[in-house]
């Protein structure tokens, strides 16, 4: 495949490799039509020739030896031929979806990672990490389980620096690699791995069933011993012979039986469906890399011997010969070959020798998949720089903007927050941008810490923990209104305060659910607890009355606001944050818009 463009215009590239795809899609069309039409005159002629020779009996019957070859020949070529056309179908929509991510299209298109949600977690549903539309819809391009769950945990849980700089240093060198992303985005059909990483894992390192060494001799000796006795039987009619080791074999069957039946339903149920983790590892272990963690990955895949997707493709051949110890033949076989204890054997050789090394290829894989998806987006959005990381308790960001937002409608603000101040009071009429700048450093402080570039023009940060209280909502089924659950996850935050990374909290609307005289008080009460704890951040509000904080905490704290104005008759917002308290609110003017009378 060739080599990607200039990495500054990926939409070029994009263009050129989908018009390309698009090209080899109606050449594999065109030859899966020769092929249909070659197989359909060949089919014609086998006909002819069956008429010739067993209709007329002018031919002999071995001239139809010749078109079954043909037609033979012509089936395993068609299917490569289809099989190269879906691949390069698969490179097509690949393509489309990059583009589509490009225009802003992508929601609902991806992998919206909504089995990793969880309300508890102090700032993944606020930040929208998960779900339809998220941030993990927008990286993830993971062909596997293991590098959706490496990169849903990155975004979970902040890396500390050495880790995240390791992070930016293999993305980058990831980056222009593009060949290396479509191949491993077309890999395996059209749908998500079944691969069961943590089953396969566990069976690897489970504990091995006993058998002793005399075992598998004897199992060997009496499958050589029952053909020999049937051989003898056929042959001179001597069958005394052959019923001894019948029932030998019955003793045998009954003393292995029970280990048999363990070893091969083990494997059934941990190693299903391994073609696409082969065929992911065929391709990373083709690959050379210069940043330590790359290199370390791709070492983690070594191992004496056969690589790990040969040994991962015998394990699959196994398992394939487990399930058709079924078949009907094989059953009547089984007790005189000793199939299922041969296999029993085979998988338990390979567990000894590779099962140990299947996790670290699979957390390898995940890993790599992870670093690929964020490597794809810094690809996509080369104007986004690496943060950069200091110690301290610090977010400084100029030209800040929310990643899942359009670039024509995104606007920017800058946000300092250090020692002075720590604390920014933001208010503002509703609708004006208070939560969507809140959401907008949260999401850039979880890519920072994840190792991937930003969204702004520079960010400047000290290991932070997030804590958000943005969206949280009463629970009907949990008995706890809106108020208790936003006390809730204060008492979170501030927990997360006394712990030995300075928390950056992202709080908005604050204590929303109680009258004026007990928020003001709260509120202040619970600021200074985080400000004294080390903590830094924001808070919103359209009550006025909690501008004060600002004024009491000087200068560790400072006022901010969004203005709006009235403009033919609507509310018109520039979303730019400015100093000081905000002098009026939209609230009248929006009831009027909405046609209420006050």
């Amino acid at each position: 495949m060739p080599h990607s463009a200039d990495p500054l215009l990926p939409r070029d590239e994009y263009k050129r490799r989908l018009e390309a795809r698009r090209s080899e899609v109606a050449r594999y069309d065109a030859r899966h039509r020769l092929m249909g039409d070659l197989r359909l005159a060949v089919a014609l002629g086998a006909a002819g020739l069956a008429w010739l020779a067993l209709g007329r009996g002018l031919l002999s019957g071995w001239w139809l030896l010749a078109p079954a070859a043909v037609f033979t020949a012509l089936a395993v070529v068609h299917d490569g031929v289809l099989r190269g056309c879906r691949a390069c179908q698969r490179a097509v929509d690949y393509y489309e979806r990059a583009l589509a991510r490009l225009d802003h299209r992508w929601m609902g298109a991806g992998e919206p990672g909504t089995r990793y949600t969880d309300p508890a977690h102090p700032y993944a549903d606020d930040l929208d990490l998960f779900g339809p539309g998220s941030l993990f819809e927008l990286l993830s391009t993971a062909r596997t389980p293991m590098g959706e769950d490496a990169l849903a945990a990155w975004l979970r849980t902040p890396a500390a620096p050495a880790t995240v700089l390791a992070r930016q240093a293999a993305v980058a060198e990831l980056r222009p690699r593009l060949d290396l992303r479509e191949t491993l985005a077309v890999l395996g059909e059209d749908v998500r791995s079944e691969v069961h990483p943590a089953a396969l894992a566990a069976w690897g390192e489970g504990a091995p069933v006993p058998w002793r060494r005399w075992e598998k001799p004897v199992a060997d000796a009496l499958a050589v011993l029952a053909v020999v006795g049937a051989v003898v039987w056929a042959v001179w009619g001597e069958r005394d012979f052959f019923l001894a080791v019948v029932l030998v074999e019955s003793a045998w069957f009954l003393h292995v039986r029970r280990r048999t039946d363990r070893v091969l339903a083990g494997v059934d149920m941990a190693a299903h469906d391994l073609d696409v983790l082969a065929q992911v590892l065929v391709r990373l272990e083709r690959e050379q890399f210069a940043s330590p963690l790359l290199a370390g990955l791709r070492s983690q895949l070594d191992i004496e011997g056969w690589p790990p997707s040969r040994r991962l493709r015998r394990l699959k051949r196994l398992v394939h010969l487990v399930e058709s110890a079924d078949h009907v033949l094989l059953r009547v076989v089984d007790p005189l070959l000793q199939y299922r204890v041969h296999l029993a054997f085979l998988v338990e050789a390979w567990r000894k020798q590779s099962g140990p090394a299947a996790r670290r290829w699979l957390a390898a894989v995940g890993e790599m998949e992870a670093l690929s998806s964020l490597a794809g987006y810094a690809y996509e959005h080369p104007a986004d720089p690496f943060p950069e990381f200091t110690e301290g308790a610090l977010f400084e960001g100029e030209a800040l903007g929310h990643p899942l937002l359009p670039e024509d409608r995104t606007v920017r603000n800058d946000v300092r927050l250090g020692d002075v101040p720590r604390v920014l009071v933001v208010s503002g009429s509703n609708m004006s941008g208070k939560s969507t700048l809140l959401r907008t450093m949260g999401v850039n402080a979880v890519l920072a810490q994840a190792g991937a570039p930003v969204r702004a023009a520079r960010l400047r940060l000290s290991p932070l923990r997030v804590g958000a209280s943005i969206r949280v909502l009463d629970s009907l089924q949990g008995g706890s209104s809106r108020f208790y659950a936003e006390i809730t996850r204060l008492r979170q935050i501030v927990d997360l305060a006394g712990g030995p990374v300075p928390v950056l909290f992202l709080i908005d609307e604050f204590l929303n659910g109680t009258n004026s005289h007990d928020r003001r008080i709260g509120a202040e009460a619970v600021v200074r607890g985080l400000v004294d704890r080390g903590a830094l951040g924001l808070v919103t509000t359209h009550d006025l009355a909690l501008a004060h904080i600002a004024d009491v905490l000087a200068p560790r704290a400072a006022n901010v606001h969004f203005e709006d104005h009235l403009e033919d008759g609507k509310l018109r917002f520039d979303y730019r944050l400015r100093p000081g308290v905000v002098r009026k609110s939209n609230a009248l003017e929006l009831m009027r818009s909405v046609g209420l009378d006050v």
